[in-house]
């Protein structure tokens, strides 16, 4: 009998904290806890503390220091971007372009402004979920004004030729926002040569506390305040600051930075492996998403005739735990709108299952989860009036 074990594969929905950022946060809830916009020494040593962090943040996408400013969350991000510049460039035309895989928060973004009057433009994607520039230069219009385009998927882990769509909009007078929240920390990243105007991030996909995120904003660029008050970063987004949170936010970046390179070449080998073996072991599966242009921790599988609820139960049981989808819609029944995107039949999404490895993922993990998931499709698929 196989010993029970805990294996986390969720690191898309969120990462742990890493010890050292929680050393850097503790003593800012203690110690050094006074508020960033006093002018005593406490004060100050806490803005200090929030200048180092937007430092941090910065390097790790080739940005300056003044061109980063923190937010609540990456939804928060997207919100400020795609809302913010559309109605600060009404006036020039009310046609925005995003695709039909982007997060819920961009989605959202841009039912809300279809609600406001903007006509909005959804890209399709090709079969491994890549956008083709062929149809972004189709859909660009003299009046289109913002273009969106996520970076790395958060189910399936596709990337995005971000640098060419970039410049297509440019081209055609549109701001260029990504969403950076699942590419950050996962692949290189420099704000400069992809020549976006704004990329959204977000701490805790990073191994930093939850609660905090970013906006990249080019120097020059006047995107409207997100909210209305006091003169917290830069009058830009009022309210006194999350400072550990920021903090924890810098002092991942600041790892992130430093192994960057070990960290990718890591996954990668792990994520192979994993697929290799599940592949070996389990007939009638299909893996979601490109290989070659991919997150190197995802892995998006479907397993024929079965739910992948089920299977996420049983593999619960068994200590590991994976996701059916975005963490931020997996409690929904509705059919995921990535694979939808990519062409996977109906009945073959809802037995999809996303396993996304992290720097504390070990091969004695994919292992036992490979065992696990081998005897729960197994069990499943005897039991199911889909398989035959």
């Amino acid at each position: 009998m196989v010993e029970k074990r805990l294996v986390y594969l969720d690191n898309a929905a969120t990462t742990p904290v890493k010890p050292e950022v929680l050393e850097a946060m503790m003593p800012y809830f203690t110690a050094s806890y006074g508020n960033p916009s006093s002018l005593y020494t406490i004060g100050q040593n806490s803005k200090d503390a929030i200048r180092t962090a937007r430092e941090q943040v910065a390097a790790l996408i080739g940005a300056k220091e003044n061109e980063v400013f923190f937010t609540g969350s990456g939804t928060e991000s997207d919100n400020w971007a795609f809302i913010g510049s559309a109605m600060w460039r009404r006036e020039k035309g009310k046609h925005v372009i995003t695709t039909e895989f982007e997060h819920h928060a961009l989605l959202h973004s841009a039912k809300y402004l279809e609600k406001e009057g903007f006509d909005v433009t959804y890209l399709p994607v090709d079969a491994e979920g890549i956008v083709r520039t062929e149809d972004l230069k189709n859909a660009i219009r003299s009046d289109t004004t913002v273009v969106s385009v996520m970076y790395a998927n958060n189910e399936i882990g596709t990337l995005q030729p971000i640098a060419e769509l970039c410049k297509i909009a440019r081209e055609a007078g549109a701001l260029f926002h990504t969403d950076a929240v699942q590419a950050l920390g996962n692949v290189p990243l420099d704000v400069k040569k992809l020549g976006v105007d704004m990329m959204s991030m977000s701490s805790h996909k990073i191994y930093g506390p939850k609660g905090v995120g970013a906006l990249y904003v080019r120097k020059g660029l006047a995107l409207p305040n997100y909210m209305h008050g006091g003169g917290q970063e830069s009058g830009r987004r009022a309210g006194t600051e999350n400072l550990t949170g920021i903090v924890g936010f810098g002092k991942a970046a600041e790892l992130a930075g430093q192994n960057l390179d070990a960290h990718i070449e890591k996954l990668r080998v792990l994520r192979d492996y994993f697929i290799e073996k599940v592949k070996s072991e389990i007939p009638d599966i299909r893996l979601n998403g490109s290989l070659e242009s991919r997150l190197p921790g995802n892995v998006n599988i479907t397993f024929k005739y079965i739910e992948g609820e089920a299977i996420l139960l049983l593999l619960d049981m068994a200590g590991v735990a994976v996701s059916t989808g975005s963490a931020c819609s997996s409690a929904s029944l509705t059919p995921s709108h990535v694979l939808s995107a990519i062409g996977v039949p109906v009945e073959d999404i809802h037995g999809s299952i996303r396993f996304t490895l992290g720097d504390f993922t070990t091969k004695e993990d994919l292992d036992y989860a490979a065992d696990m998931l081998k005897a729960a499709v197994e069990k499943l698929r005897k039991i199911s009036s889909l398989s035959g």
